[in-house]
């Protein structure tokens, strides 16, 4: 009799707690939105999330400063956390995998709430890793409050990020496929009811607050026998691409500065980054505004060519200076780039395709080849643009492609890249192999 009241009992705590996460993740992506906001207006003006625009009409010296204080604002604040806390920062990845979900709440949501405000001020990394840490620190803490067990709690840290995902970028569908191909490595049925809804109250929570609307605003965009082909030759540069650029990320945050050089870092990777963002202000913030120029053709050849390098160079710089935040948007970005420029001599070969497409399948093939989540990757793009259904085929055909050849070759995602090789190891055998579940450590 005992037993089935316990579980009933343990069933109600866990829904109950999917529940109160999606409407605190929803909340939390809703004020972090907010916040990036309000710290873009004061710093650059304009209004909304559109720094391009707003940094292209700033003078040189405002780039300087800001970028500056950018960076003297991260070195000030890393050393304050680790005062403050006695906790180490633990990434969502690792702390899925190998702590059971468990973070350190306070020096996790210090980490988002500065992300936030540096990518604001024009760090170039993405937003979206403050209300994924927010949905995480929920999610763990109501476990604690419920009593999940490991397994469950497990679950619900990953759905907590993933529906940050979902309520900062409005993709419901997108953000659970996330939570659980790429965060929590299954695409198991038991694990799909709770992720789905936990975003869906998520995004449901952050509509009341944020627009209705794509991120990125296209055409409708058709498919064509001239995309299908290019998308089967792009698909595997594209995949390479992205093992170069994982490996990176994963040496950048593998070679951070300590002691005295922590302090400096940030100052002096951001100050160039200001630099820098004078003749090309297209490297500030995540960059959204310059992808979804890219998604409507609207870059130059030459522009297009001197971002694909600038773009990542400037991300990776400023991962390895210390300075928090997300690679998703900026990883899209790098793909959008990339497909633009491969795009460019196929045009000439042959012509009819707009130049918009190759930048949207390349960065959907960046997207699934870096977070080797190639099923979330597919469904993100097409709720970020409201991608058209005419065009599915080459989109499938660059993703499925870019995966396989990423996939062989590195077997990291860029989410694995701050963990040891012996845990990317048992993670992936995990992933491959094994039907049950990684320990805690």
């Amino acid at each position: 009799m005992i037993a089935p009241i316990l579980a009933r009992r343990s069933a109600v705590g866990f829904w109950l707690a999917v529940l109160l996460t999606g409407v605190g993740t929803g909340l939390a992506g809703a004020a972090l939105t907010g916040l990036l906001e309000l710290v873009q207006h004061l710093m650059w003006g304009g209004g909304g999330l559109d720094l391009l625009e707003a940094a292209s009409r700033a003078g040189p010296w405002r780039h300087l400063a800001v970028l500056l204080g950018a960076g003297l604002l991260t070195a000030a604040a890393q050393l304050l956390f680790t005062r403050l806390s006695s906790a180490n920062s633990i990434d969502i990845t690792a702390a899925i995998w190998f702590y059971a979900g468990r973070l350190p709440a306070l020096r996790t949501l210090a980490s988002a709430v500065l992300s936030v405000v540096i990518v604001g001020m024009g760090a170039a990394l993405g937003r979206e890793g403050a209300p994924k840490q927010a949905g995480a620190v929920i999610a763990n803490a109501l476990s604690d409050r419920v009593h999940l067990s490991d397994d469950q709690r497990r679950l619900l840290v990953a759905c907590g990020a993933g529906s940050g995902m979902a309520a900062a970028y409005g993709v419901p569908l997108g953000g659970a496929l996330f939570a659980l191909e790429v965060l929590r490595g299954a695409l198991a049925l038991r694990f799909v009811l709770p992720a789905l809804v936990t975003s869906l109250v998520a995004t449901g929570i952050s509509w009341a607050f944020l627009p209705d609307r794509p991120t990125y605003i296209i055409p409708a965009y058709a498919g064509s026998i001239s995309s299908t082909a290019w998308a089967l030759l792009a698909g595997p540069i594209v995949g390479l691409a992205s093992v170069v650029y994982v490996r990176c990320v994963a040496w950048a945050d593998g070679h951070k500065f300590k002691g005295w050089g922590r302090a400096v870092a940030p100052g002096v990777v951001l100050g160039l980054l200001g630099a820098a963002s004078i003749p090309f202000p297209q490297l500030l913030g995540n960059g959204r505004d310059v992808a979804e120029l890219a998604f409507t053709g609207r870059l130059s050849a030459l522009l297009l060519a001197v971002l694909l390098l600038l773009r990542p160079a400037a991300t990776v710089l400023c991962l390895g200076s210390g300075a928090p935040g997300g690679l998703f948007t900026p990883s899209l970005t790098f793909g959008a780039m990339l497909g633009g420029v491969l795009g460019l001599p196929w045009m000439w070969l042959w012509p009819g395709v707009p130049p918009g497409v190759f930048a949207l399948l390349g960065a959907a093939a960046m997207l699934a080849a870096t977070t080797q989540g190639p099923i979330s990757a597919v469904v993100l793009m097409m709720e970020l643009t409201g991608y058209a259904r005419a065009a599915i085929v080459p989109l499938l055909l660059v993703v499925a492609t870019a995966t396989l050849v990423a996939r062989t070759i590195e077997p990291r995602s860029i989410y694995d890249a701050r963990l040891s090789d012996a845990q990317v190891r048992e993670r992936q055998q995990a992933r491959d192999h094994a039907p049950g579940e990684p320990r805690a450590s």
